[in-house]
């Protein structure tokens, strides 16, 4: 039972890091036996102790903010929203305290619909893109052979030092 308590399971169950089956493993040891009962118990009041020394306290002047902040909250008037529906003779919206008025917000959309000026923006920055692209390309490939000559030109200048 000692070389199952060393084993490391433990540790792994307590940091909430064991397996589905390694924890009902542990739980199952944990009735069976009051030796891993025992282990289990000592580990969590390690952790404990533990996680409080390296806790970092709060500064003074937060928890009367938190405290103001749930007075607040608990001092709001308890509002209830008003229910609206279109009337059907007039087309102006009015009040309405039917249960059965909801707006279905659930749709079987699986693609996200945009304005259809969005589009032609869209179409234009991925064109101007691949434009720029294009030049990017262009350019790196000009100052590539450009330093290709260049140390090509050295090289000459350098030869006809040399013969002269």
């Amino acid at each position: 039972m000692q070389e199952y308590i060393n084993s490391g399971i433990l540790e792994t169950y307590v940091l909430g890091c064991a397996s589905e089956q390694e924890a009902r493993e542990v739980l199952s040891m944990k009735e069976k036996y009051p030796e891993v009962k025992d282990a289990l118990l000592e580990l969590e009041n390690d952790m404990e102790r533990l996680a409080a020394s390296m806790a970092i306290d709060p500064p003074d002047n937060l928890w009367p903010q938190i405290a103001h902040e749930i007075n607040e909250i608990v001092l709001r008037e308890q509002f209830q929203p008003q229910l609206y529906r279109e009337s059907v003779d007039k087309g102006e919206k009015t009040n309405t305290d039917s249960k059965s008025q909801y707006i279905d917000i659930e749709s079987e959309a699986t693609h996200m619909r945009i304005h259809k000026v969005w589009r032609w923006v869209f179409a234009a920055v991925f064109v101007l893109g691949k434009i720029f692209l294009g030049f990017a390309i262009y350019y790196y490939l000009e100052n590539r052979q450009m330093n290709e000559q260049v140390n090509e030109l050295k090289t000459e200048l350098k030869q006809m030092k040399s013969t002269k």
